[in-house]
């Protein structure tokens, strides 16, 4: 295979020369975007917010994060479990891709995980049998066998390996295996996980992930499943185009970032009572018929006192090109509240503060630094929350109530 071509997201387009047929097949797939130039064949290609690897026609495309490899899976893992990757808990190479980094950690806190052997649990297993075992579904057995007596409609609980932990590691194996970008060796290792769970079901690509909750039974498997979870995230595609297949593992940045954001606000706030409500459901008029999200809205003695928009980057679509101002303008309206925030990753756009002009209300940007270490990163959130919760005054008539201090 060709060596891969290497996209860096965030970095300006690159002069590549590609056949009409895999440039069609990249624009198709939407995961670079790409440029006609005024050389036949070449092409100027650049990085989206999508991050991870494409492969078509013997192509591969790597896209890179912005940030180091370490930083985005902490964002990942965070706003899946925080308490779990408060820290750095799992250990990456980051210098690899992120299929490869994946991969490797994957591997080796699995294999510690099923070291001992497999984990066993109880499953409750509905069957037909010729003899009874465990109990008659009687309702079933009425419905299906009127008047017979044998097979037995029966429900029993069986100890076994086929549980939702292992179930996961191995679809976790499953995606890993059919990623580009996950090199010889890592395969192997993989391969030799998959062996290990021969007795276990694998769940159906797309279908609904097995649902796990951490123990004392299963503490040793946790490292692996928090991963599992994480590789499971990925946007994993096979498509064709034309005469050409395009495949690929994929993460969304800008999905990524918004969802760090409103769950690390929720840890943030929390200290602090009230609700925090994630994509918050409202209407902008008074007919309820046109629906408005704001990510996160903070609730104070039931009425909102915080409303914030998480944008990875600035939204800039032609002929509107300050939409992230427009969207909040209009949450502060909806919400009675004088002040909105955006928050943006920080390279992309400024910390900048604006006033609406005879609106009363202010609009403020922050930024977060995704390449600080984790530890730093909470606390630069943490003195973002203590800016942007007002002084709640009970006097002030419903729906003007917030006030932010000075």
């Amino acid at each position: 295979m060709a060596n891969p071509l290497i996209l860096r997201e965030g970095d300006g387009p690159r002069l590549v020369e590609l056949r009409r047929p895999v440039a069609d097949a990249l624009a198709a797939a939407g995961t670079v975007q790409l440029g006609l130039t005024d050389r036949p064949g070449w092409w100027e290609v650049s990085a989206g917010t999508q991050i991870g690897v494409v492969s078509v026609d013997g192509l591969q495309v790597v896209i890179q994060p912005k940030i180091g490899i370490k930083r985005l899976v902490f964002l990942m893992g965070y706003a899946r479990h925080p308490t779990f990757w408060r820290d750095d808990r799992v250990l990456l190479d980051s210098d690899a891709d992120l299929p490869e980094a994946l991969a490797d950690a994957f591997v080796r806190l699995a294999r510690r995980a099923l070291e001992q052997g497999l984990l066993k649990g109880y499953v409750t297993v509905d069957e037909t049998l010729a003899v009874l075992r465990g109990r008659v579904r009687e309702a079933d057995q009425l419905r299906r066998r009127w008047g017979r007596s044998i097979p037995l409609e029966v429900r029993y609980d069986e100890f076994t390996v086929d549980i939702a932990e292992n179930q996961l590691l191995l679809a976790a194996v499953e995606q890993l295996l059919r990623t580009p970008r996950v090199g010889v060796r890592h395969r192997a290792g993989l391969q030799r996980l998959r062996l290990q769970l021969a007795d276990v079901t694998a769940p159906g690509r797309g279908g609904v992930r097995p649902s796990w909750v951490a123990s004392r039974l299963n503490a040793k498997y946790v490292p692996a499943l928090e991963l599992a979870e994480l590789v499971l995230a990925g946007r994993s595609f096979e498509q064709r185009v034309g005469d050409l297949v395009v495949s690929g593992y994929l993460f969304n940045m800008a999905t990524i970032f918004e969802d760090f954001v409103t769950v690390v606000l929720r840890e943030a706030f929390r200290p602090f009572g009230g609700r925090s409500r994630l994509q918050y459901r409202t209407h902008l008029d008074e007919a309820e018929t046109v629906p408005v999200r704001p990510d996160f809205v903070w609730l104070d003695t039931g009425l909102p006192r915080v409303v914030v928009d998480a944008k990875y980057k600035a939204e800039k679509p032609s002929g509107f090109p300050q939409a992230d101002l427009y969207q909040l303008l209009a949450y502060c309206t909806v919400l009675g509240l004088p002040v909105g925030h955006l928050i943006y990753a920080k390279g992309f756009e400024d910390a900048r503060e604006h006033a609406v002009r005879h609106a009363g209300v202010r609009i403020v940007a922050h930024t977060l630094d995704l390449q600080a270490e984790p530890a730093s990163l909470l606390r630069s959130v943490s003195g973002l929350v203590d800016e942007m919760r007002p002084t709640v005054d009970p006097a002030a008539p419903a729906g003007r109530q917030g006030r932010v201090p000075s």
